[in-house]
Protein backbone atom coordinates (compact mmCIF):
# COMPACT_ATOMS: atom_id res chain seq x y z
CA UNK A 1 0.00 0.00 0.00
CA UNK A 2 1.15 3.43 -0.93
CA UNK A 3 1.52 6.30 1.73
CA UNK A 4 -1.64 8.55 1.65
CA UNK A 5 -0.90 12.31 1.54
CA UNK A 6 -3.15 15.10 2.74
CA UNK A 7 -2.74 17.01 0.36
CA UNK A 8 -2.99 18.01 -3.73
CA UNK A 9 0.01 18.92 -5.24
CA UNK A 10 -1.51 19.27 -9.17
CA UNK A 11 -0.89 22.88 -8.98
CA UNK A 12 -3.89 23.53 -11.33
CA UNK A 13 -6.15 22.25 -8.21
CA UNK A 14 -5.59 25.28 -6.55
CA UNK A 15 -7.19 28.57 -6.81
CA UNK A 16 -4.70 31.32 -6.94
CA UNK A 17 -6.25 34.68 -5.97
CA UNK A 18 -3.33 36.68 -7.22
CA UNK A 19 -3.93 34.85 -10.68
CA UNK A 20 -5.43 36.22 -13.75
CA UNK A 21 -5.78 33.11 -15.44
CA UNK A 22 -9.43 31.51 -15.47
CA UNK A 23 -9.84 28.90 -12.87
CA UNK A 24 -11.42 25.48 -13.75
CA UNK A 25 -14.58 24.22 -12.03
CA UNK A 26 -16.13 21.34 -12.86
CA UNK A 27 -19.94 20.58 -12.06
CA UNK A 28 -19.16 18.32 -9.21
CA UNK A 29 -17.08 21.10 -7.40
CA UNK A 30 -19.89 22.97 -7.82
CA UNK A 31 -22.67 20.70 -6.37
CA UNK A 32 -19.63 20.26 -3.62
CA UNK A 33 -19.98 24.30 -3.13
CA UNK A 34 -23.55 24.27 -2.91
CA UNK A 35 -23.41 21.55 0.08
CA UNK A 36 -20.59 23.08 2.20
CA UNK A 37 -18.59 26.39 1.18
CA UNK A 38 -16.19 25.09 4.05
CA UNK A 39 -15.09 21.67 2.48
CA UNK A 40 -15.59 23.12 -1.19
CA UNK A 41 -12.74 26.22 0.03
CA UNK A 42 -10.56 23.47 1.67
CA UNK A 43 -10.49 21.55 -1.75
CA UNK A 44 -10.07 24.12 -4.18
CA UNK A 45 -7.77 26.55 -2.16
CA UNK A 46 -5.87 24.91 1.24
CA UNK A 47 -6.14 21.77 -1.33
CA UNK A 48 -6.99 19.44 1.34
CA UNK A 49 -7.89 15.92 -0.32
CA UNK A 50 -10.92 14.65 0.45
CA UNK A 51 -10.50 9.95 0.95
CA UNK A 52 -10.55 8.12 -2.54
CA UNK A 53 -13.37 6.07 -2.98
CA UNK A 54 -12.95 3.04 -5.63
CA UNK A 55 -15.19 3.51 -8.73
CA UNK A 56 -18.83 2.51 -9.27
CA UNK A 57 -18.30 0.01 -11.93
CA UNK A 58 -21.71 -1.58 -12.68
CA UNK A 59 -23.06 1.85 -13.26
CA UNK A 60 -20.02 2.78 -15.26
CA UNK A 61 -20.81 -0.51 -17.74
CA UNK A 62 -24.56 -0.04 -18.00
CA UNK A 63 -23.18 3.76 -19.12
CA UNK A 64 -20.80 2.53 -21.72
CA UNK A 65 -23.46 0.07 -23.21
CA UNK A 66 -26.22 2.63 -22.94
CA UNK A 67 -24.29 5.07 -25.14
CA UNK A 68 -23.25 2.35 -27.59
CA UNK A 69 -27.00 1.55 -28.12
CA UNK A 70 -27.77 4.77 -28.96
CA UNK A 71 -24.80 5.65 -30.87
CA UNK A 72 -26.13 2.81 -33.24
CA UNK A 73 -29.48 5.00 -33.88
CA UNK A 74 -27.61 8.33 -33.95
CA UNK A 75 -25.43 7.40 -36.85
CA UNK A 76 -28.57 7.04 -38.68
CA UNK A 77 -30.56 9.16 -37.35
CA UNK A 78 -33.70 7.37 -36.41
CA UNK A 79 -35.44 7.09 -33.15
CA UNK A 80 -34.43 4.76 -30.71
CA UNK A 81 -37.23 2.26 -29.77
CA UNK A 82 -38.10 3.99 -26.06
CA UNK A 83 -38.61 7.75 -27.99
CA UNK A 84 -41.28 5.74 -30.02
CA UNK A 85 -42.52 4.22 -27.10
CA UNK A 86 -43.10 7.74 -25.50
CA UNK A 87 -43.96 9.39 -28.48
CA UNK A 88 -41.54 11.43 -28.24
CA UNK A 89 -40.24 12.80 -31.94
CA UNK A 90 -36.65 13.22 -30.79
CA UNK A 91 -33.65 11.38 -32.38
CA UNK A 92 -30.11 10.79 -30.56
CA UNK A 93 -28.39 14.41 -31.47
CA UNK A 94 -25.22 14.01 -33.98
CA UNK A 95 -22.28 16.83 -33.04
CA UNK A 96 -18.77 15.98 -33.95
CA UNK A 97 -17.64 16.72 -30.34
CA UNK A 98 -20.02 14.79 -28.74
CA UNK A 99 -17.56 12.45 -27.23
CA UNK A 100 -15.22 15.39 -26.27
CA UNK A 101 -18.37 16.88 -24.31
CA UNK A 102 -18.82 13.11 -22.72
CA UNK A 103 -15.84 13.07 -21.30
CA UNK A 104 -15.48 15.52 -18.54
CA UNK A 105 -11.47 14.51 -17.79
CA UNK A 106 -10.57 15.25 -21.18
CA UNK A 107 -12.86 18.28 -22.29
CA UNK A 108 -16.29 17.81 -21.20
CA UNK A 109 -18.93 21.01 -21.82
CA UNK A 110 -17.68 24.57 -21.02
CA UNK A 111 -17.70 28.05 -20.90
CA UNK A 112 -15.57 31.32 -19.50
CA UNK A 113 -18.17 32.84 -16.63
CA UNK A 114 -16.70 36.30 -17.76
CA UNK A 115 -18.22 37.93 -14.25
CA UNK A 116 -15.80 35.58 -12.12
CA UNK A 117 -13.32 34.48 -14.24
CA UNK A 118 -14.18 30.71 -13.69
CA UNK A 119 -14.75 28.44 -16.13
CA UNK A 120 -17.49 26.17 -15.47
CA UNK A 121 -17.44 22.31 -17.16
CA UNK A 122 -18.76 18.94 -17.16
CA UNK A 123 -19.50 15.61 -19.21
CA UNK A 124 -23.20 15.05 -20.77
CA UNK A 125 -24.18 10.95 -20.60
CA UNK A 126 -26.28 11.83 -23.81
CA UNK A 127 -27.73 14.65 -25.53
CA UNK A 128 -31.13 14.34 -27.78
CA UNK A 129 -32.97 16.43 -30.35
CA UNK A 130 -36.30 17.48 -30.79
CA UNK A 131 -37.24 16.97 -34.35
CA UNK A 132 -40.26 19.45 -33.81
CA UNK A 133 -38.76 21.95 -31.38
CA UNK A 134 -35.72 22.16 -32.50
CA UNK A 135 -34.09 21.78 -29.20
CA UNK A 136 -31.40 20.13 -27.47
CA UNK A 137 -32.68 17.47 -25.00
CA UNK A 138 -30.02 16.80 -22.06
CA UNK A 139 -29.88 13.42 -20.84
CA UNK A 140 -28.69 11.42 -17.90
CA UNK A 141 -28.26 7.72 -17.41
CA UNK A 142 -29.08 6.60 -14.30
CA UNK A 143 -28.32 2.48 -12.85
CA UNK A 144 -29.98 1.84 -9.48
CA UNK A 145 -31.40 -1.25 -7.76
CA UNK A 146 -34.84 -0.68 -5.65
CA UNK A 147 -37.08 -2.90 -4.06
CA UNK A 148 -39.85 -0.06 -5.16
CA UNK A 149 -41.09 0.72 -8.41
CA UNK A 150 -39.85 3.62 -10.20
CA UNK A 151 -41.94 6.40 -10.52
CA UNK A 152 -41.56 10.40 -11.19
CA UNK A 153 -43.18 11.61 -8.59
CA UNK A 154 -40.59 8.92 -6.35
CA UNK A 155 -38.07 9.18 -8.04
CA UNK A 156 -37.98 13.58 -8.47
CA UNK A 157 -39.05 13.72 -4.66
CA UNK A 158 -36.61 11.81 -3.17
CA UNK A 159 -34.07 13.96 -1.23
CA UNK A 160 -30.96 12.00 -2.66
CA UNK A 161 -32.02 12.68 -6.19
CA UNK A 162 -31.84 16.99 -5.81
CA UNK A 163 -27.90 16.44 -6.38
CA UNK A 164 -29.21 15.03 -9.71
CA UNK A 165 -31.67 17.58 -10.32
CA UNK A 166 -29.13 19.99 -9.47
CA UNK A 167 -26.13 18.42 -12.03
CA UNK A 168 -29.01 18.75 -14.60
CA UNK A 169 -29.72 22.64 -14.17
CA UNK A 170 -25.71 22.92 -14.49
CA UNK A 171 -25.43 20.80 -17.98
CA UNK A 172 -28.49 22.91 -19.37
CA UNK A 173 -26.84 26.48 -18.30
CA UNK A 174 -23.84 25.59 -19.79
CA UNK A 175 -24.98 23.89 -23.09
CA UNK A 176 -26.97 27.59 -23.28
CA UNK A 177 -23.65 29.86 -22.76
CA UNK A 178 -22.29 27.86 -25.57
CA UNK A 179 -24.79 28.68 -27.84
CA UNK A 180 -27.36 26.18 -28.22
CA UNK A 181 -31.12 26.21 -28.14
CA UNK A 182 -31.41 23.76 -25.19
CA UNK A 183 -34.49 22.49 -24.07
CA UNK A 184 -36.39 23.30 -19.94
CA UNK A 185 -37.28 19.58 -20.15
CA UNK A 186 -34.66 17.31 -19.51
CA UNK A 187 -34.51 13.30 -18.76
CA UNK A 188 -33.37 10.73 -16.32
CA UNK A 189 -33.26 7.00 -18.30
CA UNK A 190 -33.27 5.43 -15.41
CA UNK A 191 -31.98 1.54 -15.17
CA UNK A 192 -33.15 -0.31 -12.51
CA UNK A 193 -31.69 -4.05 -11.54
CA UNK A 194 -34.70 -6.12 -10.67
CA UNK A 195 -34.41 -7.98 -7.83
CA UNK A 196 -37.68 -10.27 -8.11
CA UNK A 197 -35.80 -13.15 -10.60
CA UNK A 198 -35.16 -16.23 -8.75
CA UNK A 199 -31.92 -17.09 -9.74
CA UNK A 200 -28.88 -14.95 -11.32
CA UNK A 201 -27.60 -17.25 -14.27
CA UNK A 202 -24.76 -14.96 -15.01
CA UNK A 203 -27.01 -11.49 -15.99
CA UNK A 204 -29.20 -9.39 -14.11
CA UNK A 205 -32.56 -8.24 -15.90
CA UNK A 206 -33.37 -3.90 -15.55
CA UNK A 207 -36.36 -2.09 -16.12
CA UNK A 208 -35.59 1.02 -17.99
CA UNK A 209 -37.78 4.38 -16.90
CA UNK A 210 -37.71 7.63 -18.19
CA UNK A 211 -37.93 10.37 -16.05
CA UNK A 212 -38.75 13.84 -17.84
CA UNK A 213 -37.29 17.22 -14.97
CA UNK A 214 -38.18 20.55 -16.28
CA UNK A 215 -34.89 22.33 -15.22
CA UNK A 216 -34.46 25.90 -13.42
CA UNK A 217 -31.32 27.46 -13.90
CA UNK A 218 -32.57 30.90 -12.66
CA UNK A 219 -30.24 29.94 -9.48
CA UNK A 220 -26.38 29.49 -11.22
CA UNK A 221 -25.53 32.55 -11.82
CA UNK A 222 -25.71 34.08 -8.57
CA UNK A 223 -24.19 30.95 -6.99
CA UNK A 224 -21.17 31.70 -9.28
CA UNK A 225 -20.64 34.80 -7.63
CA UNK A 226 -21.21 33.67 -4.52
CA UNK A 227 -18.54 30.99 -5.03
CA UNK A 228 -15.73 33.19 -6.14
CA UNK A 229 -16.14 35.13 -3.07
CA UNK A 230 -16.00 32.08 -1.09
CA UNK A 231 -12.93 31.40 -3.44
CA UNK A 232 -11.55 34.85 -2.39
CA UNK A 233 -11.72 34.67 1.20
CA UNK A 234 -8.19 35.18 3.47
CA UNK A 235 -9.95 32.18 5.62
CA UNK A 236 -12.49 29.30 5.32
CA UNK A 237 -16.05 29.81 5.93
CA UNK A 238 -17.47 28.34 9.48
CA UNK A 239 -18.29 24.78 9.93
CA UNK A 240 -21.69 23.71 8.45
CA UNK A 241 -23.74 21.53 10.62
CA UNK A 242 -25.61 19.36 8.56
CA UNK A 243 -22.13 18.73 6.57
CA UNK A 244 -20.96 15.41 7.69
CA UNK A 245 -17.57 15.20 6.80
CA UNK A 246 -16.85 18.84 8.84
CA UNK A 247 -18.81 16.87 11.70
CA UNK A 248 -16.00 14.12 11.14
CA UNK A 249 -12.87 16.30 11.17
CA UNK A 250 -13.97 18.59 14.00
CA UNK A 251 -14.87 15.17 16.06
CA UNK A 252 -11.50 13.97 15.63
CA UNK A 253 -9.87 17.22 16.53
CA UNK A 254 -11.66 17.48 19.49
CA UNK A 255 -11.06 13.97 20.76
CA UNK A 256 -7.20 14.67 20.72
Amino acid sequence: MKEATSFRVRKSSFYDKKSESPFKISRSKLSNFLTCKRCFYLDRVVGLKEPSMPGWALNSAVDELLKKEFDQYRKDQKPHPMMIRHNLNFVPFQHKDLNIWRNSLKGGISYLDKKTNLIIHGGVDDIWFDLRERKLIVVDYKAQSTSYPVTIKSYLNSDWHLGYKLQMDIYVHILRKMNFDVSDTSYFYVCNGEKTNNSFENKMDFKTTLIPYRVNTSWIESKLSEMKEVLDLERPPEIVSTCEKCAYLKGGKSYF
